[in-house]
This record gives structure tokens, sequence and C-alpha cells, in this order.
């Protein structure tokens, strides 16, 4: 396992950077164009007073644009993961707290977001699993790219190279 591992790890890394970037960068990115739906999904989870939730709101697309650029791009990947598996983080302590409240909303995480109809209740506690599972999966991956910071195609890689 551990000669495969070494052979791969490049790969690993590579695909780790690719998955957790893509998401953060397509998700800020579909908020960003919509920040009003940002600050008002971030509102509905009821956690934060509204004017703070509405700046958190605002600000988040952009967060999770420049995560994405790093980690796809391979710059500051150990900055980057920690900070993109703190972001996946708070979105799980989120949805599990919206989900013991109670309260039926759309996640926002790709746009969008805000109170669906209580007759859906058994459809949006079976999307609330499915997105804890899915963020749990990218904090794995940023938990590695910790660890394993260098892989193929990364920026960060080639500058410490041309150091040496």
């Amino acid at each position: 396992m551990r000669i495969s591992h070494q052979k791969y790890q490049g790969f690993f890394t590579l695909a780790c950077r690719l998955i957790l970037g893509g998401v953060l960068l397509v998700a800020g990115g579909i908020k960003a164009l919509a920040p009003s739906d940002s600050a008002s999904a971030v509102a509905a989870y009821k956690i934060l007073p509204t004017q703070v939730a509405h700046i958190f709101g605002y600000a988040l697309p952009w967060l999770e644009i420049a995560i994405g650029i790093l980690l796809i791009v391979g710059l500051s990947v150990r900055f980057a993961a920690i900070t993109g598996g703190v972001v996946m983080v708070m979105f799980i302590g989120a949805i599990v707290s919206v989900w013991a409240r109670g309260i039926l909303i759309d996640c926002g995480c790709f746009g969008g977001g805000g109170a669906i109809d209580p007759s859906k209740a058994a459809a949006v506690h079976r999307t609330y699993l499915i997105e804890i599972l899915r963020d749990t999966g990218l904090v794995l991956s940023a938990a590695y790219l910790y660890f394993f910071p260098y892989g193929r195609l990364g920026v960060e890689k080639l500058v410490t190279e041309i150091k040496e």
C-alpha cells in the first residue's frame, strides 16, 4: 500500500485539488452572480443575526472563488486546504443545525437557497444527509491536501523545485 501511495500520490493530490477547488470555484461563482440570493440563503439558516448573515453571504462567494483558484492552480495548497476544510466544516455544522431545529431550507450551496414547502420535508431531510456526506468527503480531501500538498501540475511544487 505504501509503495502504491508513493507512486500515485501526485495524482491523488491533483484529484483532491481539482475536486475541492472545482466545487468551491463553481459554488462561489454561481453565488457571486446573485449576491443578494447568497445573502438571503445565509440568513435562512437563522444562526447569525440578519445583518451579519447578509455580510457573510456577500463575502462568502468571493472567499470560495479565491480558495478554489488557489487549489486548482496549486498555489498555497496547505493554506487553501485548511481554509477550504474549515469552510466545509462550517457548512456541515450549519446543515446539521437547521436539520436538528426542523428548519426546511434549500442549503444555497450552489446558488438559490431559502425556505422550502413543508410538504417536501422527507425530500429535504434526505438532501441534508447527502449534503453532509458530500461536504464530509470534501473535508477529507482538504485533510489529504494538508498532509500531501505537492502533486502534479501544481505551481507551488514548481516554485519549490526552482528554489532548490
